[in-house]
């Protein structure tokens, strides 16, 4: 896995440096306009690829969010993996929101698939079969979850920090989506939502499930 340094996800480290380049050669050239675009677009580098550390709850019983956004939808349905049923809570990641996703439990990565795939809105729910999205099959001892990444109307690249076999711990760095995106997060029916459509959510921090007892 990659560490994350600075409080800047690496992701960023290029576009940064392009836009503060340029800004510095066009005050060189005294192109007052450019320079000042330029560096509009360094800060706003710096704020969509931050990477701020989180602390996330111990319970055992819990699920995290693995995005920061807002609940869009919460339905029962059938795993894309297992065909159990269980509950999907998509998540909606705008253009200002923290693009890192952490894992909601703690568990092991089993399994990976990736999908190239189209760039509708990401709110939209024919995103989640034909946008490009990366799929992650993770087991822990509270059962087996799926989490979808899926990329957005903006977003032009998914980015996957794991490997199958990762052991990772809640909270844990595991990807992120460039540019607005959507994270789907599937539960097993021994754990219920603790959120509602339009609540606010942070990755590794926000409680979005309970198990239930």
């Amino acid at each position: 896995m990659k560490k994350r340094t600075f409080g800047i996800a690496v992701e960023g480290y290029s576009f940064i440096f392009i836009f503060a380049f340029s800004a510095l050669i066009c005050s060189i050239l005294d192109l007052s306009v450019f320079a000042f675009s330029s560096l509009l677009l360094t800060g706003f580098s710096c704020y969509f690829f931050r990477d701020p550390e989180r602390i996330s709850p111990n319970e055992n019983d819990i699920a995290v969010s693995p995005a920061d956004g807002r609940i869009v939808k919460i339905e029962n349905i059938d795993s894309p993996f297992t065909g159990e049923s269980c509950t999907c809570i998509s998540i909606f990641m705008s253009l200002f929101s923290v693009h890192v996703n952490r894992m909601p439990i703690n568990a092991q990565i089993k399994e990976i698939r990736y999908y190239p795939g189209k760039f509708f809105n990401a709110s939209l729910d024919k995103s989640s079969k034909y946008n490009e999205r990366c799929v992650y099959f993770i087991e822990g001892e509270e059962g087996k979850f799926v989490m979808v990444q899926i990329a957005g109307l903006i977003a032009q690249r998914i980015v996957s920090y794991v490997e199958v076999g990762d052991m990772l711990k809640k909270g844990e760095r595991f990807g992120m989506i460039k540019f607005g995106s959507r994270v789907d997060f599937y539960m097993p029916k021994n754990f219920e939502p603790n959120v509602v459509v339009g609540e606010k959510v942070f990755a590794g921090q926000s409680i979005i499930g309970k198990l239930v007892k």
